[in-house]
């Protein structure tokens, strides 16, 4: 039986790779990228539902999932790389309150989708922007992310609006620690070639952005 060889330092083979990104990039087409609602896409009342459907956004959009741990993979990378996650929260916070002020963002899905993609192809570049560059990026994108959250807040009172910043923050820096915490692990652990990892990872986002962008454009 021939073997299949496998990418040095890498733990993945090119089949696995291949069907990793297949499969994610199927589910992400089925998931169209716009705003994803917790509570069936009822506006939240109170602190509670505000922060749990602030936690789940995110994590629920998997646009915005796969967005996030594209940031955190690469402040993994970069010196100073804790700006480019920060910055994108931050932005956010200003794009969700566009969204309540009522000022339009020209497509937001295609800008959403597009960030996906070209952040994937940035960590899968070889030589990418330094961190400064990828945190004024981020802010771009996070303030079309943060648009799109400002969907499921609209008419909501003071207390839930809090609440819901509050959750879709805290998440977003949590999965962002979790993909730097892996980055370091895999630059550490596969010292010949330690960015090899990395790289895979960012052509899979890549996989992920594309379908999210060819969805955007057709749906």
């Amino acid at each position: 039986m021939p073997k299949i060889k496998i990418y040095a330092g890498s733990g993945l083979s090119p089949i696995a790779l291949v069907a990793l990104v297949s499969v994610i990039g199927l589910a992400l087409w089925a998931q169209p990228a716009i705003a994803h609602h917790a509570f069936d896409g009822s506006t939240p009342t109170n602190f509670f539902e505000g922060f749990l459907s602030g936690l789940a956004h995110p994590v629920i959009g998997l646009d915005h999932f796969a967005f996030v741990v594209a940031l955190g993979l690469l402040s993994a990378i970069e010196k100073q790389g804790f700006l480019i996650p920060v910055t994108f929260v931050l932005a956010a916070i200003g794009g969700t309150g566009l969204h309540l002020m009522g000022l339009d963002l020209p497509l937001p899905e295609v800008v959403i989708s597009a960030s996906v993609l070209a952040f994937g192809i940035m960590l899968a570049m070889k030589d990418r922007p330094q961190a400064i560059a990828l945190a004024v990026l981020g802010a771009i994108a996070g303030i079309f992310h943060g648009y799109a959250y400002g969907e499921s807040v609209v008419g909501a009172e003071m207390t839930p609006l809090v609440a819901y910043l509050a959750g879709f923050t805290i998440i977003q820096l949590i999965v962002a620690l979790i993909a730097y915490k892996i980055g370091k692990f895999w630059m550490h652990k596969f010292i010949e070639q330690p960015l090899l990892n990395l790289r895979f990872a960012g052509f899979t986002i890549c996989g992920a952005g594309a379908a999210f962008l060819a969805g955007a454009i057709l749906g």
